[in-house]
């Protein structure tokens, strides 16, 4: 057991060593890479120390520490089995679209691994009047494609981007169009069939994104039946 005292050591010695480091992702992830005093503690307890860094920091360059912790496990299948039960709540201190991909990048990883346990937290943020939650629960589901070496069926992706198509939410409706985006890489025909299908439905705000990577045929056909 880990007591709150320290942990408030640890996450003082990481944000007096970011005030310290110019404001750049480069500069503050080369300072995660330099190590801290607890750096070398087995990864259960790092968790620990990092969880409450994420929950406690006092401005967002602290907190991208926390995630570089993450970023650093992400091909440690092991580690990402027994970290979900604490990183899922991680999601509850996202405010803005950054900290909410960055986590996207992890949960992504984490549902290849154990879909059984990650796709019902998604399911409940699909639903959730959190923006941020419902934004999450589209971009985990492929993140990046390409970085994906287990992709979930289409019927099953396409039940959680179908449920927000009509949200009010700028940053959802971003979220939505990058899932179709990436969706595509993957499902190109049903994709395509489901953008005709839905094309007064997808908002401008997503309709862009969505049809980024579609050849110039196939967009500019779209475009017309929107018009």
């Amino acid at each position: 057991m880990i007591k709150e005292s320290y942990l408030k050591r640890c996450l003082t010695e990481v944000e007096k060593r970011v005030k310290k480091t110019p404001k750049t992702a480069p500069a503050h992830r080369m300072l995660f890479k330099q190590g801290y005093s607890f750096s070398k503690l087995p990864s259960s307890e790092q968790l620990k120390i990092w969880d409450y860094i994420w929950k406690n920091s006092p401005d967002a360059w602290t907190g991208i520490q926390p995630f570089f912790y993450l970023e650093s496990k992400m091909k440690n299948k092991e580690f990402l089995l027994d970290s979900w039960k604490t990183i899922k709540h991680w999601q509850k201190a996202v405010g803005n679209w950054g900290s909410c991909d960055a986590l996207a990048k992890i949960y992504t990883k984490t549902l290849e691994s154990i879909p059984d346990e990650v796709l019902p937290q998604l399911e409940k943020w699909n639903k959730s009047t959190n923006l941020w939650d419902r934004r999450q629960s589209v971009v985990s589901l492929l993140y990046f494609s390409r970085t994906k070496k287990v992709v979930l069926p289409y019927d099953t992706i396409i039940k959680f981007i179908d449920i927000l198509l009509n949200d009010k939410e700028y940053y959802v409706q971003k979220g939505v169009g990058w899932s179709l985006k990436e969706l595509y890489q993957v499902y190109p025909k049903e994709t395509l069939k489901y953008l005709g299908k839905n094309i007064k439905k997808i908002s401008s705000i997503a309709f862009s994104p969505a049809t980024e990577k579609l050849e110039k045929k196939d967009k500019e056909k779209l475009k017309k039946l929107r018009r």
